[in-house]
C-alpha cells in the first residue's frame, strides 16, 4: 500500500466517524475527527478513560491552530518557534472541536505536527485530529507499533500502514500550559 493510498483510507474512516491508529510526531496515537463528539466518545470508551481527562489535538499549521483556540498568546508563538522537540501547548479556551474533547475548564491541548503522516491526515481531513496514546488508561503507553496491545489494535476502525516497522522509540511531547496573561507552566 502506498503512502497516499494509506492516507486516503484513513481519511475515509475519519470522515465516516471512525477511529484510527496512526503514527504521529511522537508515539503512535489513537485518533478521530476532533469535531465529531461520537467519534471522540468512542476513543474514551476504547481507552477506558474518564471524559474529564481531556485529550489533545493535532493540527498541521498555524492557521489551523487559530481555528481551534480562542487566543494564541504571543508567548505561545515564541515557544512554538523555539521548540526543538514536539510541543503540546494547553490553551485557556478551545473552540471548533467536540465539547467532550475540552477539559472541564474549557482548555484544549494542541500540537502543530511536523510529521508527514499526521500532517497529511490533518490537511486531507481539513479538521483537527485527536491524538492520544495507543493504550488503555493507566497502562504503559507503547513507544513503537509492535508494543501496541491487541485490545487497541482490534478496537480501532483502521490501522495505518506507514512506519509500522520502526524500532526506535520517539519521546512524548513536551507539554506547556499557556495562560492569556502570558503565564507559562511546564507540565511535562
Amino acid at each position: 500500500m502506498t503512502f497516499q493510498e494509506d492516507i486516503r483510507e484513513a481519511v475515509k474512516v475519519l470522515r465516516d466517524g471512525g477511529i484510527i491508529l496512526y503514527p504521529t510526531d511522537t508515539v503512535w496515537g489513537i485518533g478521530c475527527d476532533a469535531t465529531n463528539p461520537e467519534a471522540v466518545a468512542k476513543i474514551y470508551a476504547l481507552k477506558q478513560r474518564e471524559e474529564s481527562k481531556s485529550m489533545l489535538v493535532l493540527v498541521e499549521g498555524e492557521a489551523a491552530l487559530e481555528r481551534v483556540v480562542e487566543e494564541v498568546p504571543e508567548v505561545a508563538w515564541q515557544l512554538i518557534e523555539a521548540a526543538v522537540n514536539p510541543l503540546t501547548i494547553i490553551y485557556d479556551k478551545g473552540k471548533g472541536v467536540a465539547k467532550n474533547l475540552l477539559a472541564p475548564d474549557g482548555s484544549l491541548g494542541v500540537r502543530i505536527t511536523g510529521e508527514d503522516y499526521s500532517a497529511e491526515l490533518c490537511r486531507r481531513l481539513r479538521r483537527p485530529l485527536v491524538s492520544t496514546s495507543a493504550n488503555i488508561s493507566g497502562k504503559k503507553a507503547p513507544s513503537i507499533y509492535s508494543q501496541i496491545s491487541p485490545e487497541i489494535l482490534e478496537g480501532v476502525d483502521y490501522v495505518a500502514h506507514f512506519r509500522r516497522e520502526e524500532t526506535s522509540a520517539p519521546a512524548p511531547s513536551n507539554i506547556i500550559k499557556v495562560g492569556s496573561g502570558g503565564l507559562v507552566k511546564v507540565i511535562r
